[in-house]
Protein backbone atom coordinates (compact mmCIF):
# COMPACT_ATOMS: atom_id res chain seq x y z
CA UNK A 1 0.00 0.00 0.00
CA UNK A 2 2.22 2.73 1.17
CA UNK A 3 5.22 1.07 0.20
CA UNK A 4 4.19 1.79 -3.16
CA UNK A 5 4.28 5.85 -2.61
CA UNK A 6 7.09 7.69 -2.59
CA UNK A 7 8.88 9.66 0.33
CA UNK A 8 6.80 10.47 3.83
CA UNK A 9 8.01 8.03 5.89
CA UNK A 10 6.40 9.45 9.02
CA UNK A 11 3.21 10.07 7.64
CA UNK A 12 3.56 6.21 6.22
CA UNK A 13 4.03 5.08 10.29
CA UNK A 14 1.63 7.48 10.93
CA UNK A 15 -1.33 6.12 8.76
CA UNK A 16 -0.01 2.94 9.53
CA UNK A 17 -0.87 3.24 13.18
CA UNK A 18 -3.99 4.29 12.54
CA UNK A 19 -5.12 1.70 10.60
CA UNK A 20 -3.61 -0.82 12.87
CA UNK A 21 -5.84 0.08 16.10
CA UNK A 22 -9.40 1.07 13.19
CA UNK A 23 -8.54 4.25 14.49
CA UNK A 24 -8.73 6.53 11.55
CA UNK A 25 -10.13 9.55 12.36
CA UNK A 26 -13.57 10.98 10.60
CA UNK A 27 -12.12 13.94 9.52
CA UNK A 28 -8.06 14.34 8.60
CA UNK A 29 -6.50 17.25 6.85
CA UNK A 30 -3.18 16.22 5.22
CA UNK A 31 -1.44 19.39 4.89
CA UNK A 32 1.50 19.86 2.31
CA UNK A 33 2.92 21.59 -0.88
CA UNK A 34 1.35 20.43 -4.55
CA UNK A 35 2.45 17.31 -6.13
CA UNK A 36 4.24 15.31 -2.90
CA UNK A 37 1.17 12.83 -3.08
CA UNK A 38 -1.47 13.57 -0.54
CA UNK A 39 -4.42 12.92 -2.31
CA UNK A 40 -2.92 9.41 -3.60
CA UNK A 41 -2.34 8.85 0.39
CA UNK A 42 -5.79 9.56 0.90
CA UNK A 43 -6.95 6.64 -1.88
CA UNK A 44 -4.37 4.46 -0.32
CA UNK A 45 -6.61 4.36 3.38
CA UNK A 46 -10.13 4.39 1.53
CA UNK A 47 -8.49 0.73 -0.91
CA UNK A 48 -7.70 -0.06 3.10
CA UNK A 49 -11.32 -0.14 4.40
CA UNK A 50 -12.99 -1.02 0.83
CA UNK A 51 -10.72 -4.49 -0.33
CA UNK A 52 -12.43 -7.26 -0.08
CA UNK A 53 -8.68 -9.48 -0.03
CA UNK A 54 -6.54 -7.18 2.57
CA UNK A 55 -3.60 -8.41 2.35
CA UNK A 56 -3.24 -7.31 6.52
CA UNK A 57 -3.96 -4.09 6.93
CA UNK A 58 -3.39 -2.65 3.66
CA UNK A 59 -5.63 -3.23 0.93
CA UNK A 60 -4.32 -5.61 -1.77
CA UNK A 61 -4.66 -3.29 -4.94
CA UNK A 62 -5.55 -6.06 -6.97
CA UNK A 63 -9.21 -7.12 -6.41
CA UNK A 64 -12.13 -4.91 -8.15
CA UNK A 65 -12.65 -2.89 -5.04
CA UNK A 66 -9.35 -1.74 -4.27
CA UNK A 67 -8.75 -1.05 -8.60
CA UNK A 68 -12.39 0.76 -8.65
CA UNK A 69 -11.61 3.40 -6.03
CA UNK A 70 -9.01 5.48 -7.85
CA UNK A 71 -11.30 5.40 -11.32
CA UNK A 72 -12.79 8.90 -11.55
CA UNK A 73 -14.50 10.74 -14.20
CA UNK A 74 -14.00 14.49 -13.87
CA UNK A 75 -14.95 16.68 -16.53
CA UNK A 76 -12.69 19.62 -17.51
CA UNK A 77 -13.80 23.15 -15.18
CA UNK A 78 -16.17 24.26 -18.30
CA UNK A 79 -19.72 24.48 -16.76
CA UNK A 80 -20.35 25.42 -13.37
CA UNK A 81 -23.23 23.28 -12.39
CA UNK A 82 -21.48 20.20 -13.74
CA UNK A 83 -18.90 20.71 -10.00
CA UNK A 84 -21.90 21.27 -7.75
CA UNK A 85 -21.52 17.65 -6.95
CA UNK A 86 -19.68 15.18 -5.13
CA UNK A 87 -17.69 12.74 -7.81
CA UNK A 88 -17.82 9.18 -6.92
CA UNK A 89 -15.21 7.47 -8.28
CA UNK A 90 -16.22 3.80 -9.70
CA UNK A 91 -16.66 2.60 -6.28
CA UNK A 92 -19.81 4.00 -5.02
CA UNK A 93 -18.20 4.71 -1.27
CA UNK A 94 -15.55 6.58 -2.54
CA UNK A 95 -16.49 10.22 -3.35
CA UNK A 96 -14.09 13.82 -4.14
CA UNK A 97 -14.90 17.31 -4.09
CA UNK A 98 -12.84 19.42 -6.73
CA UNK A 99 -12.78 22.87 -6.97
CA UNK A 100 -14.38 24.73 -10.32
CA UNK A 101 -11.74 26.82 -11.40
CA UNK A 102 -10.66 28.51 -7.84
CA UNK A 103 -13.38 28.16 -6.33
CA UNK A 104 -15.35 24.97 -4.03
CA UNK A 105 -18.98 25.74 -4.85
CA UNK A 106 -20.90 25.77 -1.29
CA UNK A 107 -23.72 22.89 -3.58
CA UNK A 108 -20.61 20.49 -3.67
CA UNK A 109 -20.11 20.54 0.20
CA UNK A 110 -24.38 20.56 0.97
CA UNK A 111 -24.24 17.24 -1.40
CA UNK A 112 -21.06 16.00 0.39
CA UNK A 113 -23.07 16.79 4.04
CA UNK A 114 -26.18 14.69 2.29
CA UNK A 115 -23.78 11.64 1.17
CA UNK A 116 -21.74 11.35 4.60
CA UNK A 117 -24.98 10.36 6.51
CA UNK A 118 -25.87 7.60 4.19
CA UNK A 119 -24.67 4.01 4.93
CA UNK A 120 -21.76 2.37 2.72
CA UNK A 121 -23.03 0.74 -0.04
CA UNK A 122 -20.61 -2.37 -0.02
CA UNK A 123 -17.33 -1.41 2.30
CA UNK A 124 -17.01 -0.58 5.86
CA UNK A 125 -17.10 3.52 5.66
CA UNK A 126 -17.64 5.51 3.10
CA UNK A 127 -14.63 8.09 1.93
CA UNK A 128 -15.19 11.65 1.17
CA UNK A 129 -11.69 13.77 -0.20
CA UNK A 130 -11.88 17.33 -0.63
CA UNK A 131 -9.31 18.20 -2.90
CA UNK A 132 -7.58 22.05 -2.64
CA UNK A 133 -10.14 22.69 0.55
CA UNK A 134 -8.78 26.17 1.18
CA UNK A 135 -10.38 26.80 -2.17
CA UNK A 136 -13.41 27.01 -0.05
CA UNK A 137 -15.48 30.43 0.70
CA UNK A 138 -17.40 31.13 3.91
CA UNK A 139 -20.26 29.59 2.81
CA UNK A 140 -18.76 26.47 1.39
CA UNK A 141 -16.45 26.27 4.88
CA UNK A 142 -19.43 26.51 7.00
CA UNK A 143 -21.68 24.40 5.44
CA UNK A 144 -18.67 21.54 6.26
CA UNK A 145 -18.46 22.56 9.33
CA UNK A 146 -21.97 21.44 10.27
CA UNK A 147 -20.86 17.98 9.03
CA UNK A 148 -17.58 17.74 11.45
CA UNK A 149 -19.62 18.65 13.93
CA UNK A 150 -21.49 15.84 14.03
CA UNK A 151 -19.83 13.09 11.63
CA UNK A 152 -21.10 9.99 10.89
CA UNK A 153 -19.19 6.98 12.38
CA UNK A 154 -19.23 5.20 8.97
CA UNK A 155 -17.64 8.22 7.10
CA UNK A 156 -14.31 9.74 6.96
CA UNK A 157 -13.71 13.23 4.85
CA UNK A 158 -10.35 14.33 4.02
CA UNK A 159 -9.12 17.67 3.43
CA UNK A 160 -6.09 17.73 0.95
CA UNK A 161 -4.72 21.01 0.95
CA UNK A 162 -1.23 22.92 0.30
CA UNK A 163 -2.18 25.92 2.45
CA UNK A 164 -3.73 24.92 5.56
CA UNK A 165 -3.68 28.20 7.13
CA UNK A 166 -5.85 29.86 4.84
CA UNK A 167 -8.90 27.15 6.44
CA UNK A 168 -11.18 28.62 9.03
CA UNK A 169 -9.75 27.49 12.27
CA UNK A 170 -13.24 25.85 13.45
CA UNK A 171 -12.23 23.18 10.84
CA UNK A 172 -9.11 22.65 11.56
CA UNK A 173 -9.31 21.98 15.14
CA UNK A 174 -12.00 19.48 14.05
CA UNK A 175 -9.38 17.39 12.18
CA UNK A 176 -6.38 15.58 12.84
CA UNK A 177 -3.71 17.08 10.92
CA UNK A 178 -1.03 15.03 9.26
CA UNK A 179 1.78 16.96 7.64
CA UNK A 180 3.83 16.05 4.46
CA UNK A 181 7.08 16.70 3.52
CA UNK A 182 8.92 17.42 0.40
CA UNK A 183 9.83 14.04 -1.59
CA UNK A 184 13.47 13.29 -1.47
CA UNK A 185 15.31 14.67 -4.46
CA UNK A 186 16.52 10.84 -4.72
CA UNK A 187 13.51 9.19 -4.40
CA UNK A 188 11.58 11.31 -7.26
CA UNK A 189 14.39 10.64 -9.50
CA UNK A 190 13.97 6.64 -9.12
CA UNK A 191 10.29 7.48 -9.40
CA UNK A 192 11.46 8.78 -13.09
CA UNK A 193 13.55 6.23 -13.70
CA UNK A 194 11.12 3.50 -13.23
CA UNK A 195 9.09 5.25 -16.21
CA UNK A 196 11.43 4.60 -18.44
CA UNK A 197 10.69 8.07 -20.20
CA UNK A 198 13.70 9.92 -18.90
CA UNK A 199 17.01 9.60 -19.29
CA UNK A 200 19.30 9.37 -16.24
CA UNK A 201 20.25 13.44 -17.02
CA UNK A 202 16.88 14.57 -17.77
CA UNK A 203 15.57 12.92 -14.19
CA UNK A 204 18.28 14.03 -11.97
CA UNK A 205 17.86 17.61 -13.46
CA UNK A 206 13.48 17.35 -13.05
CA UNK A 207 14.28 15.40 -9.58
CA UNK A 208 16.19 19.12 -8.29
CA UNK A 209 13.93 21.31 -10.61
CA UNK A 210 10.89 19.70 -8.47
CA UNK A 211 10.98 21.37 -5.06
CA UNK A 212 10.35 17.89 -3.71
CA UNK A 213 6.67 17.14 -6.09
CA UNK A 214 6.50 14.25 -7.46
CA UNK A 215 3.85 15.42 -9.72
CA UNK A 216 5.56 17.98 -10.94
CA UNK A 217 8.99 16.31 -11.96
CA UNK A 218 7.01 13.69 -13.68
CA UNK A 219 5.12 16.49 -15.62
CA UNK A 220 8.39 18.16 -16.95
CA UNK A 221 9.33 18.62 -20.47
CA UNK A 222 12.99 18.65 -19.66
CA UNK A 223 14.01 19.61 -23.55
CA UNK A 224 11.73 22.55 -23.48
CA UNK A 225 13.05 23.81 -19.93
CA UNK A 226 16.08 23.45 -21.57
CA UNK A 227 15.49 25.76 -24.10
CA UNK A 228 13.97 28.11 -21.58
CA UNK A 229 16.72 27.71 -19.34
CA UNK A 230 19.48 28.89 -22.26
CA UNK A 231 17.12 32.40 -22.88
CA UNK A 232 17.15 33.10 -19.03
CA UNK A 233 20.94 32.28 -18.75
CA UNK A 234 21.28 34.69 -21.95
CA UNK A 235 19.91 37.34 -19.54
CA UNK A 236 21.96 36.77 -16.94
CA UNK A 237 25.37 37.02 -19.64
CA UNK A 238 24.05 40.31 -20.76
CA UNK A 239 23.28 41.55 -17.30
CA UNK A 240 26.90 40.59 -15.78
CA UNK A 241 29.07 40.34 -18.56
CA UNK A 242 27.86 41.96 -21.87
CA UNK A 243 26.36 44.48 -20.52
CA UNK A 244 24.06 45.01 -23.27
CA UNK A 245 20.66 46.52 -22.69
CA UNK A 246 19.22 46.11 -26.30
CA UNK A 247 19.27 42.43 -25.80
CA UNK A 248 17.65 42.44 -22.63
CA UNK A 249 14.62 44.14 -24.18
CA UNK A 250 14.61 41.95 -26.95
CA UNK A 251 14.43 39.33 -25.02
CA UNK A 252 11.46 40.34 -23.28
CA UNK A 253 9.71 41.10 -26.06
CA UNK A 254 10.48 37.76 -26.69
CA UNK A 255 9.02 36.56 -23.54
CA UNK A 256 5.38 38.16 -24.22
CA UNK A 257 5.42 37.03 -27.89
CA UNK A 258 1.77 35.30 -28.26
CA UNK A 259 3.44 32.14 -28.33
CA UNK A 260 5.57 32.03 -25.52
CA UNK A 261 2.86 33.77 -22.98
CA UNK A 262 2.35 30.12 -21.57
CA UNK A 263 5.63 30.41 -20.32
CA UNK A 264 6.09 33.80 -19.46
CA UNK A 265 5.86 32.75 -15.62
CA UNK A 266 7.35 29.79 -16.33
CA UNK A 267 10.60 32.01 -17.67
CA UNK A 268 10.43 34.02 -14.75
CA UNK A 269 11.18 31.02 -12.26
CA UNK A 270 13.88 29.80 -14.24
CA UNK A 271 15.44 33.26 -14.32
CA UNK A 272 14.67 33.04 -10.61
CA UNK A 273 16.39 29.91 -9.62
CA UNK A 274 19.71 30.27 -11.92
CA UNK A 275 19.96 33.67 -9.64
CA UNK A 276 19.79 31.99 -6.98
CA UNK A 277 22.11 29.01 -7.72
CA UNK A 278 24.61 32.38 -8.51
CA UNK A 279 24.14 33.88 -5.16
CA UNK A 280 24.60 30.45 -3.69
CA UNK A 281 28.50 30.17 -5.44
CA UNK A 282 29.04 33.87 -5.06
CA UNK A 283 29.04 33.40 -1.48
CA UNK A 284 30.07 29.77 -0.75
CA UNK A 285 31.57 28.83 -4.05
CA UNK A 286 29.82 25.48 -3.23
CA UNK A 287 27.99 23.33 -5.23
CA UNK A 288 25.68 20.80 -3.16
CA UNK A 289 22.79 23.45 -2.86
CA UNK A 290 22.79 24.72 -6.27
CA UNK A 291 19.58 23.30 -8.53
CA UNK A 292 20.90 23.46 -12.07
CA UNK A 293 24.27 21.11 -11.27
CA UNK A 294 24.60 20.19 -15.08
CA UNK A 295 25.58 24.06 -15.89
CA UNK A 296 27.83 24.83 -13.23
CA UNK A 297 31.27 26.42 -15.57
CA UNK A 298 28.87 29.29 -16.72
CA UNK A 299 27.15 29.60 -13.57
CA UNK A 300 30.43 29.88 -11.86
CA UNK A 301 31.64 32.65 -14.35
CA UNK A 302 28.57 34.75 -13.61
CA UNK A 303 28.75 34.44 -10.09
CA UNK A 304 32.63 35.52 -10.55
CA UNK A 305 30.94 38.99 -12.15
CA UNK A 306 28.39 39.74 -9.81
CA UNK A 307 28.03 41.08 -6.05
CA UNK A 308 25.44 38.79 -3.70
CA UNK A 309 23.89 42.05 -2.32
CA UNK A 310 23.24 42.87 -6.23
CA UNK A 311 21.96 39.02 -6.60
CA UNK A 312 19.65 39.09 -3.65
CA UNK A 313 18.04 42.79 -5.25
CA UNK A 314 16.99 41.04 -8.01
CA UNK A 315 15.44 38.24 -6.42
CA UNK A 316 13.22 40.57 -4.70
CA UNK A 317 12.59 42.47 -7.39
CA UNK A 318 11.40 39.18 -9.47
CA UNK A 319 9.54 38.21 -6.55
CA UNK A 320 7.21 41.08 -6.24
CA UNK A 321 6.24 40.69 -10.11
CA UNK A 322 5.36 37.61 -9.84
CA UNK A 323 3.00 39.25 -6.81
CA UNK A 324 1.68 41.49 -9.03
CA UNK A 325 0.41 39.15 -10.98
CA UNK A 326 -2.77 38.77 -9.19
CA UNK A 327 -3.86 42.38 -10.57
CA UNK A 328 -3.81 42.87 -14.24
CA UNK A 329 -0.65 44.37 -15.00
CA UNK A 330 1.00 44.87 -18.68
CA UNK A 331 3.79 42.50 -18.71
CA UNK A 332 5.50 43.63 -21.15
CA UNK A 333 5.93 47.52 -19.61
CA UNK A 334 6.82 45.57 -16.47
CA UNK A 335 9.49 42.93 -17.75
CA UNK A 336 11.16 45.52 -19.77
CA UNK A 337 11.06 47.46 -16.07
CA UNK A 338 12.31 44.55 -14.71
CA UNK A 339 15.34 44.43 -16.68
CA UNK A 340 16.40 48.27 -16.80
CA UNK A 341 15.85 48.52 -13.15
CA UNK A 342 18.99 44.99 -12.78
CA UNK A 343 21.10 46.51 -15.53
CA UNK A 344 21.77 49.30 -13.01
Amino acid sequence: MFSKLAGNRRVKETLGRLLAVRRVPNALLFAGADGIGKKLFALEIAKAFVCNSPDGLEGCDECPACRRVSVFNIPKPEKKDDFKQVFFSEHADVGMVVPFNKNILVDAIRELEREAYFRPFEAKARFFIIDDADKMNDAASNALLKTLEEPASTSHIILISSRPDSLLQTIRSRCQTIRFAPVETEKIEEVLLNTNKFSIDDAKLAARLSDGSVRRALSMDVAKFREQRELMLDVLQCLLIRRNRASLLQTAELMNDAKNKDSYEDNLSILLSLIRDIWILSLTGGEENIVNTDIVPPLKQLAENAESHRLSSWMAEIELLRENFIVNINRKVATDALFMQMAV
